[in-house]
C-alpha cells in the first residue's frame, strides 16, 4: 500500500474516481444532474472531487483553506482553468457573501470527508443554506465518530497505533499520554485533537439537519468505506440493513455515510 496523501497526483486520480463511480450515482438517485449545472466544493484540497463533476459537463468551483492545497488544484487542473469551467478559491467560507461575491448560487454543494474536521457543525451546516438555489442540494460523506478508525489514527506514524481501533474514543488526556507514549510529534498530536473535538456521529449530524429546516432527501451507509478500494484493495460494501436501523451501534460498524441533504421551503 502506498502513502495515500503523500502522493497528491495520484490522490487527485482515486479521489476522482470515488466521486466517479459512487458520490455522482449516489445524487443521481434522487436529484437529476443535467449538465451544466453549477457545482461547488468546500474543502476541495487539490479537486479530485470537483473534476469528476466537471468532466461530466458541469461548472466548478473549489474553496480550500489551505493556499499550498489550491496551489497544486490549479496546476493539475490548468486546463480546466483555462476553459472557465473551473476555478479554486483560498478562503474561508464565513468570508464570503454569496449574494455578492458569486454571479449565481449553486445547484450542488459538495462535502466529502470534510464535515468531521469543521468546528462548530451545528453553525456550520445551516450556514450553507444561503449558497444554494432553491432547490439545490448538499452531499455529505464521512466517516462516523466512533467507527474503527473515526479518529484517522492511521496517519500517525507508530505503525502500531496507527493499526489500533477505536483508540480515539479514549478520553482526551489519556489519548494524548498515548500519543506520547507512542513518539507522535506535538504537531501530529495537535492534529489529533483537533478531529478528536470535531468528529460527528450519524444521529448528530441528523438532528442538526432537522433542527435547522432541511431534510435528508437520501442516505447510505457503508461497511466498507469505497475509498478503501484503493487504499486497500477492499471491495466497497454497503452495511446491513439491520445494522443501519440501530442507533448509535451503526456508528461503531459503518465506515462511511452519505448523505443528500436539501432545504424545506424558505
Amino acid at each position: 500500500m502506498y502513502d495515500y496523501h503523500k502522493d497528491k497526483k495520484r490522490y487527485v486520480a482515486l479521489t476522482h474516481q470515488v466521486t466517479d463511480r459512487y458520490v455522482i450515482p449516489f445524487i443521481k438517485r434522487v436529484r437529476a444532474l443535467p449538465a451544466p449545472l453549477h457545482i461547488l466544493e468546500i474543502g476541495s484540497g487539490e479537486g479530485g472531487v470537483i473534476q469528476a463533476f466537471v468532466e461530466q459537463g458541469h461548472i466548478g468551483l473549489g474553496i480550500e483553506l489551505s493556499p499550498s492545497r489550491v496551489a497544486l488544484a490549479k496546476e493539475f487542473h490548468a486546463d480546466l482553468i483555462r476553459e472557465r469551467r473551473l476555478d479554486f478559491w483560498s478562503k474561508n467560507i464565513y468570508d464570503i457573501n454569496p449574494a455578492t461575491d458569486f454571479e449565481e448560487l449553486f445547484d450542488v454543494i459538495v462535502m466529502k470527508d470534510v464535515i468531521e474536521h469543521i468546528p462548530d457543525q451545528e453553525k456550520f451546516i445551516p450556514w450553507l443554506k444561503q449558497f444554494l438555489k432553491p432547490d439545490g442540494v448538499i452531499f455529505f460523506g464521512f466517516p462516523p465518530w466512533q467507527m474503527p478508525f473515526g479518529g484517522h489514527q492511521q496517519m500517525l506514524e507508530n505503525k502500531w497505533l496507527s493499526k489500533t481501533p477505536y483508540m480515539h474514543l479514549l478520553p482526551w488526556p489519556l489519548y494524548r499520554k498515548v500519543l506520547t507514549w507512542g513518539g507522535e510529534r506535538e504537531a501530529k498530536i495537535t492534529g489529533q485533537q483537533e478531529i478528536w473535538d470535531t468528529g460527528i456521529s450519524i444521529e448528530r449530524f441528523k438532528r442538526i439537519v432537522k433542527n435547522n429546516g432541511m431534510s435528508i432527501l437520501a442516505e447510505k451507509h457503508w461497511l466498507i468505506n469505497p475509498v478503501y478500494e484503493s487504499k486497500f484493495n477492499m471491495k466497497p460494501r454497503t452495511q446491513l440493513p439491520l445494522i443501519t436501523r440501530i442507533p448509535w451501534v451503526r456508528n461503531f460498524l459503518t465506515t462511511a455515510v452519505y448523505f443528500l441533504v436539501g432545504v424545506n421551503e424558505r
